[in-house]
């Protein structure tokens, strides 16, 4: 049986139940997000969110991305601390977040073509991408860096009382 491409398309509002229950069950296995699993909708749809996008396998929706603005990330505060590229302003700026992909459609290439749909975003919009990833996460900073994003220091990601490890990362590099 021949399995039909990867198709990433602008997040629809009857998406949302689906993406609530993949959220749950990629935290199920990954412990990822940290935090959000509580209320997964209201997680996805935040109104933090600019933009997002969803994956469909064989008619499935299989993951998701968003595009928010990056005041809250800590690679923003480092760009801001540290980097001079006058190129960017700080309302060019945005973080990819919210990035997870179904256990079931993993080796499909779905988390890169989600991250290259931002990227293209970005680029078309004479943005800078940041985003914080935990250190836990090996398979996403693996994906990141292939993809040419720029490591920029750690920090340490705080959640629900608690903090986690993580690296932070722009592009372009």
């Amino acid at each position: 049986m021949k399995t039909e491409p990867v198709i990433v398309r602008p997040l629809l509002p009857g998406d949302l139940p689906l993406l609530a229950d993949l959220l749950v069950k990629v935290h199920a296995v990954d412990g990822y997000p940290v935090e959000g699993v509580a209320d997964p909708t209201v997680w996805v749809s935040s109104p933090a969110v600019l933009r997002s996008w969803v994956a469909e396998l064989d008619g499935v929706v299989v993951g998701h991305v968003a595009l928010m603005a990056a005041d809250g990330e800590d690679a923003a505060r480092l760009i801001r601390k540290g980097d001079r590229d006058e190129s960017f302003a700080a309302d060019e700026l945005r973080a990819l977040a919210r990035l997870f992909v179904s256990p079931d459609a993993r080796n499909r290439s779905v988390g890169r073509l989600l991250v290259r749909t931002v990227m293209d975003h970005a680029q078309a919009a004479g943005q800078r991408l940041v985003l914080d990833v935990l250190h836990k996460d090996q398979a996403a900073t693996r994906l990141y860096r292939r993809l040419g994003w720029r490591y920029l220091g750690d920090t340490d990601h705080l959640h629900n009382g608690g903090s986690a490890p993580a690296a932070c990362y722009s592009w372009p590099g």
